[in-house]
Order: structure tokens, then sequence, then C-alpha cells
């Protein structure tokens, strides 16, 4: 019974949500840019891998901070899982991502270990600076470049890399918003913070130009698909708008949205 208490507890620690989505996203993208199945299922695990060490260092650090507000949505909170297992959890993820990235070719490899090592320096403090943005916005806009280095062996359109980064920074809006009270109670002090009721506001801008981005920015017609993502996305931005505690699956959302559009044009990154 304790092992499936443990497993469960690592599971929602992992930030399950996003881990999902961007495995399944950047895999999705990486299908689109013409890998093989042996290289996609490649590019899902160095994903997954530094998700996992991602999320389980996250709530390994903050474990105390959670505690003394009671989050009930933390598994450490809830007795499911350590904090001691998981840091050595997110250490072994850690250590496992290294050489999977780097099966993906040196330059791509080392740009996922850069979007590993930006969520590892917020993790432990960038979070709490005026500069918390800068690790989403070079992580997220990394990754487009980690698909096309590991395919055609090039860097990816401006647009692409553009887009990640306003993704990452709007998602980092977006995720912050709904416990920005428990925050300030722990003293984490981070950009979104120090804007208080206006991240809300302020969130779906980067997101809007990142999905313009996507689907204008390609070559070739906008086509139906493309107006039909622009008209679903701006209905999810509104959502975000008048919700004062949106859920952050609104923000995955509309990256998948934005993401599909862009999949279903074909090779419009490489």
């Amino acid at each position: 019974m304790s092992v499936l208490r443990t497993v469960k507890g690592l599971a929602l620690a992992c930030h399950p949500g996003p881990t999902v989505a961007v495995t399944a996203l950047v895999t999705a993208v990486a299908w689109s840019a013409g890998r093989s199945p042996a290289g996609c299922l490649l590019v899902a695990a160095t994903i997954l891998t530094g998700h996992l060490s991602i999320g389980w260092s996250n709530d390994a650090i903050d474990a105390a901070r959670d505690t003394i507000v009671n989050r009930r949505d933390k598994p450490v909170v809830l007795g499911l899982v350590s904090r001691r297992r998981l840091a050595v959890g997110a250490g072994v993820m850690l250590v496992v991502t290294i050489p999977v990235s780097l099966a993906n070719g040196l330059a791509s490899g080392l740009t996922h270990l850069l979007f590993v090592a930006c969520a590892w320096a917020y993790n432990l403090g960038l979070k709490s600076t005026v500069i918390s943005w800068l690790p989403y916005a070079v992580a997220f806009g990394a990754l487009p470049s980690f698909v096309t280095l590991g395919t055609a062996h090039v860097w990816a359109p401006w647009w692409a890399t553009a887009a990640g980064a306003l993704l990452g920074i709007g998602a980092h809006l977006a995720n912050v918003v709904p416990d920005l009270a428990d925050d300030l109670a722990t003293g984490v002090r981070g950009w979104p913070q120090r804007l208080g009721r206006y991240a809300r506001l302020i969130a779906p801008l980067p997101l809007a130009t990142a999905t313009g981005l996507l689907v204008i920015a390609p070559p070739g017609a906008i086509g139906l698909i493309g107006w039909i993502a622009l008209a679903v996305v701006a209905a999810l931005l509104t959502t975000i708008l008048l919700w004062r505690n949106a859920p952050f699956l609104i923000t995955i959302a509309i990256a998948a949205v934005s993401i599909v559009s862009l999949v279903l044009r074909g090779d419009a990154l490489v």
C-alpha cells in the first residue's frame, strides 16, 4: 500500500498536466518535422526525463513553503511522498536526461539541456526575482531548435523561437496567478507577484502574440485550420481574462491549439 502511495505521490509531484502536454506537443512537432518513429520516441523520452527532474525538484525545493500554507494539492503536504524521495528522484532523472538528450545529437541535446538548466535555475531561486520570466522565455524559446537541430541540423526559424519564448512567458504568468496569495505569504516575489492583479490581465498578451506567430508567420496561406485555431484561442484568452482563477489547463490548451495548427501545416519548421 505504501508503494502505491509513493507512486501516486511521484506521479502528482511531476506536475502531470504540463509534463504530458509538453512531451506530447514537442513529439508531435518532431513528427511533423520529419523525425522517424524511433526518433519521435527518443524525443518523447528526452522531454519526459527532463520534465520529471524539473517537477520533482520543484516540489522538493518548495516542500517547506507548501507545508506552511497547507497546499492540499501537493503530494508532500498530503503525506504521499517524502521530500527526500522527491529530491533523490529529481537527481536520478537529471542524470538520466543528460545521455538521453545527447542521443538526439550534440547540438540538439545541449539545447534541451539548456531548457532543463533554465527550469532548475527557476526552481532554485530565480522564481523569487524580478527576472522570473527569463528562464521560461529561454527554455521554451529553445524547444523548437531542439527539434530542428535533431532532425534537419538547422536552427528553428525566428518566429518559432519567438513564439516559444512568448508561450513560456504567458504560461509563467497564468501558472502563478491562482497561487499569488500563497506565494506572497511565503516570501516568493517573482515578476507575476510584483505585478499583482495585473498579472492576469497581462498573461493573454504574450499568449496571443505567440499564437499569431505560429499561425501567420510560417510560409504559405493561413488556411481554414489557421483561422479556426485563431478563433478558438481568442475564446480561450477571453476566458483567462474573465475567469479570475482560470485553470492552468486553459493555457496548455492555448499552446496545444496553436502547435497542432502548426503541425497540420506540415514541415513548416524545416
